[in-house]
């Protein structure tokens, strides 16, 4: 089995953003134990940012600007990997770092060459330590967490198991600190509203994740048919309680039991979205029901500036999100089909607005 385990900047640095060795000792020592019982392996690691702030003389949260939060990555960003590189070693495994950016998930040649990178270190032996290039990525051009990275990762990897490790034993009712009867939610089948305002939301200061990130990529890993746990990175043997289900190690999100191609895994959860349409509730209904292609006489409004082949939303007249898709013709060509029937469309080329074989339906009938 291939297993992806992200763990946590509050898990791997002290408050002052020194790196733990002995987390990541006994992260390395429970991997090798996966790895001795034939599992695969690829960490997802945040710390970074944070291990790069003693080495420069800077303290407290994470840089609000971004020029000083790339720099600080750069200087911590091999700091992290020479312990990683260290204690991986001390139980006799090779850890290869690959760091990656959004651009890698968004062009699908890219996507391919990741893929490819990521699955030969595996048969070659080794142990890919991933993490987000944070020294060149921007504001408007990053993942936002590592949570999500790990989804994403999951999914290119082709993991049948995502570990999210955290400084909380997984999701509760309630916040712990704040309210003694919270308890922890050991499973969950669904997703809804209540379930989001429970994760609440950001994390630590050091850290850029929290709750309600963890939460939304287990959601990305349930449509991948990936199972999620959320779980306690200091809990002993973690891994490998995770991997065989053991009741209460943390919160554990089910895979569908509808998966999607590989392709649309890409479009939906890799490719970024650059507009939205706004759609009518017959159109809607088309999509969800019908598995159609959506046609300009159900759209009613398109959102933002974008080429064709781009990733768009597809929204319901109140703004949900139900599906996302590549686009066959620019907004500026879509604006001008929007509400009209096949007879009535002006101009040459496809008269879907997003063929059904680009489209991913993300919510049910």
């Amino acid at each position: 089995m291939i297993l992806v385990v992200k763990i946590g900047t509050s898990s791997l640095t002290d408050a002052a953003g020194v790196i733990v060795r002995d987390a990541v000792a006994k992260l390395a020592g429970e991997v090798a134990q996966l790895r001795a019982e034939g599992h695969r392996v690829v960490i997802v690691t945040s710390g970074a940012v944070s291990a790069g702030l003693p080495a420069m003389g800077l303290s407290g949260s994470r840089p609000s600007d971004l020029a000083t939060r790339q720099a600080v990555s750069a200087v911590g960003q091999s700091r992290l990997m020479r312990v990683y590189d260290d204690l991986f070693a001390d139980q006799a495994m090779v850890a290869g770092q690959v760091l990656l950016a959004p651009l890698d998930f968004d062009h699908r040649q890219q996507y391919l060459h990741a893929r490819q990178t990521l699955r030969r270190l595996l048969d070659l032996g080794a142990v890919p330590v991933v993490n987000e290039n944070d020294a060149v990525a921007d504001d408007e051009l990053r993942f936002g967490d590592n949570d999500r990275l790990a989804a994403l990762v999951a999914n290119l990897v082709g993991a049948e198991l995502l570990v999210l490790l955290t400084d909380t034993a997984g999701l509760f009712t309630a916040d712990p600190r704040l309210d003694s009867a919270a308890s922890l939610i050991e499973e969950v089948v669904e997703f809804d509203h209540q379930l989001e305002t429970v994760a609440g939301g950001a994390g630590t200061a050091r850290g850029s994740g929290g709750m309600a990130s963890k939460l939304a990529a287990a959601r990305m890993a349930a449509w991948s048919g990936v199972r999620t746990v959320i779980a306690a990175a200091e809990r002993p043997g973690v891994l490998a309680a995770a991997l065989a289900g053991q009741p209460g190690v943390g919160t554990v999100v089910r895979p569908r039991e509808r998966r999607l191609s590989a392709r649309k895994l890409w479009i939906a959860f890799a490719l970024g979205a650059s507009g939205t349409l706004v759609v009518d509730d017959g159109a809607r209904r088309a999509v969800v029901e019908r598995g159609t292609s959506l046609l300009p006489a159900g759209v009613r409004e398109v959102q933002g500036s974008f080429d064709s082949d781009s990733a768009v939303q597809v929204v319901d007249g109140e703004g949900r999100v139900f599906a996302k898709g590549l686009v066959r013709q620019p907004s500026s060509v879509l604006a001008a089909r929007v509400g009209r029937r096949s007879g009535e469309v002006p101009g040459e080329g496809p008269l879907e607005m997003i063929h059904r074989d680009d489209l991913v339906v993300l919510a049910d009938a």
